[in-house]
């Protein structure tokens, strides 16, 4: 089943945050109640009860589920590419696509370790993007066209959302992104990606600050165009359309966080249902964090992207709902509260 979420024009995402559904302060508030109920002094498993109370609050219900969890992976090519900015050649995204479809790569096994169905979103990779450091990457048309392939790929029926991202030079992308919608030193927001060595940063860092020089002082959905590649606005269309469902999501590191920064741009409301996985190695994921006010589930040293380290916080997501509804109250267990 596909969410029937779509935009019509990039200037209507300034308005859905009057009409999307907003975190229930009752179900919240009760899964509190519950918490403070349950066998343990308050406040004992930390952030796995805040972890239970905020799912509590956007599925409407005082004891949420993960019945079903979607982990969808976009991919895309990106024009900048010509810069000389990455290692490996553009032809590594299709193959790579190639090995999610067979089965072969972490996300795969992560996927399967912690439940999750994983579906995999190639866009147009024959024709990659225009080259952001010589003008705007993408048509409003494209990037629509890229918005909406990821929302309608979103499942209504899920009960948590995994994003994930494959392209080759993406992390270039990434860092243009979050100067463009933060500002400062484009160099705090670039990092190795795949394994750029010194002179390959450098090439990056030039390539952004061409294209920030050129697509500046933009709004967010007109950075996400500009600057954004076709993944990275499927990214923000199915965080849309997940909204609209009220479904959390749960992102990925530095190149998925990076991606919903244009709509962090446009009403940081618009990220209120999404959780962060995990914090990545990339130097810039602490100071996009810092900038969206959130902190990630996890930090493992990972720097993979695919969308593992969002797979791999489901499991903490399951183990926090595992203890707030499989817990005994102090009543029910017949034990004396302090």
């Amino acid at each position: 089943m596909t969410s029937t979420f779509k935009l019509a024009a990039l200037s209507d995402v300034a308005e859905l945050t009057k009409t999307f559904p907003t975190l229930d302060k009752d179900s919240a508030d009760a899964a509190t109640e519950r918490q403070n109920s349950l066998t343990k002094p308050p406040g004992a498993l930390g952030r796995l009860e805040d972890l239970a109370i905020f799912l509590a609050g956007w599925q409407k219900s005082e004891r949420p589920q993960i019945n079903k969890a979607q982990a969808l992976v976009f991919a895309g090519n990106h024009g900048v590419c010509a810069q000389g900015v990455n290692p490996f050649p553009q032809e590594v995204t299709a193959q790579m696509v190639a090995n999610f479809e067979h089965g072969g790569a972490a996300i795969n096994q992560l996927c399967k370790a912690n439940g999750a169905d994983l579906s995999v979103i190639a866009l147009d990779l024959d024709h990659p993007t225009a080259d952001l450091s010589q003008g705007p990457a993408m048509s409003e048309e494209e990037t629509l066209n890229a918005m909406n392939k990821g929302a309608q790929a979103v499942d209504p029926n899920a009960d948590i959302l995994i994003i994930g991202e494959m392209g080759i030079g993406n992390s270039t992308v990434a860092a243009a992104l979050a100067a463009a919608s933060f500002g400062g030193e484009v160099a705090d927001w670039v990092g190795r990606g795949t394994g750029s060595d010194d002179e390959g940063v450098q090439r990056k860092i030039a390539a952004i600050e061409s294209g920030l020089s050129i697509n500046g002082g933009r709004g967010g959905m007109e950075i996400l165009a500009a600057l954004g590649g076709r993944e990275q606005a499927a990214i923000c269309g199915a965080i849309l359309a997940a909204r609209h469902h009220s479904i959390t999501v749960i992102l990925d590191g530095y190149i998925c966080t990076a991606s919903a920064a244009p709509l962090h741009k446009v009403a940081p409301a618009l990220l209120d249902h999404c959780l962060v996985g995990h914090q990545s190695v990339e130097p810039g994921h602490r100071k996009l964090l810092a900038a969206f006010g959130k902190k990630a589930i996890l930090d493992f040293d990972m720097r993979l992207g695919e969308g593992s380290g969002a797979a791999l916080a489901l499991g903490v997501l399951r183990s926090a709902l595992a203890c707030h509804n499989g817990m005994a109250t102090f009543a029910e267990a017949q034990v004396s509260e302090a």
